[in-house]
């Protein structure tokens, strides 16, 4: 069963020929991630990094993404400006095969978040670049909400110990009417 719904996509653009290796946007996330909020900057717990070369002067910002439990198997390698670069070095995944993106004290890995639910609240990283290099936007988009039976089924089992059986199937029967 899916239905059609519509969901606010948040967007965090990078334009890297802008960066200046400032790193602003890591301490503006270091210290809206720190704990209590703004109360210190660890570089650790940000999540977006500088990735740099000093030697050409190039510098590029990666968000963390999702957790990835598995190392891929992809090794492709980029040549930019004559430095040659491993898939790895612009990756935002979160995996097995490098420490970046992971929380300093647990070792959890650390999605970028957009400094919370508002989408009307622009990070405090694009707040931050003086260049323009972070600039956000959202859109409103229509996707398929495909019902994930294993949860359901999971969320019935619940009520049912707690309720009984009979009051979930009327409860259900009840809403039913409502419509």
């Amino acid at each position: 069963m899916t239905h059609s719904k519509k969901k606010i996509i948040k967007e965090i653009k990078i334009d890297p020929d802008k960066c200046n290796g400032c790193r602003a946007c890591e301490i503006a996330c270091a210290a809206f991630h720190s704990n209590p909020k703004y109360n210190g900057f660890n570089p650790a717990r940000s999540r977006i990094r500088m990735i740099i070369n000093e030697i050409n002067d190039e510098w590029v910002a990666i968000r963390s993404a999702s957790l990835n439990k598995t190392e891929c198997k992809a090794r492709s390698r980029y040549i930019i400006n004559g430095k040659e670069y491993s898939e790895c070095s612009f990756c935002s995944a979160i995996c097995s095969s490098r420490d970046m993106f992971r929380e300093p004290d647990s070792d959890l890995p650390l999605k970028c978040d957009m400094c919370g639910e508002d989408p009307d609240q622009v990070p405090l990283c694009v707040q931050i670049c003086s260049r323009d290099v972070l600039t956000y936007s959202t859109r409103e988009e229509t996707v398929q909400d495909e019902v994930n039976w294993l949860e359901m089924e999971r969320g019935l089992k619940s009520l049912s110990k707690k309720h009984g059986l009979k009051k979930v199937k009327d409860a259900a029967f009840h809403m039913m009417k409502k419509k």
